[in-house]
């Protein structure tokens, strides 16, 4: 930005600050008009803040599956022992390898 555009974005966010803190111009804001604009805002808001449930409780579950899983869930069965024969699977080509001691 050139210090131009900075010196003027700074000189109008001074004013601004300045009209906002007077307090005839404060005074102008009544709670009284707000009404229905207020009732809208506050149900708006509110749905926001539901639908954030949805995927916070999408992530809860999935954290609790995935310890729940990893507590409590099968354990691995190690290669030398304890697979059973259909478990076994065989490749063609591939047989015992013999070694020769030099």
């Amino acid at each position: 930005m050139s210090k131009t555009r900075k010196a003027l974005m700074t000189l109008f966010t001074m004013v601004w600050v300045i009209l906002l803190a007077t307090p005839s111009f404060a005074k102008s804001f009544s709670m009284k008009d707000a009404g229905i604009s207020l009732w809208i805002f506050i149900i708006i808001g509110a749905v926001i803040i539901l639908l954030q449930l949805i995927p916070a409780t999408i992530l809860f579950f999935s954290f609790i599956g995935s310890a729940s899983t990893m507590a409590f869930g099968r354990k691995k069965v190690s290669e030398k022992g304890g697979v059973r024969e259909e478990e076994k699977m065989a490749l063609s080509g591939y047989g015992p390898l013999t070694v020769e001691k030099p």
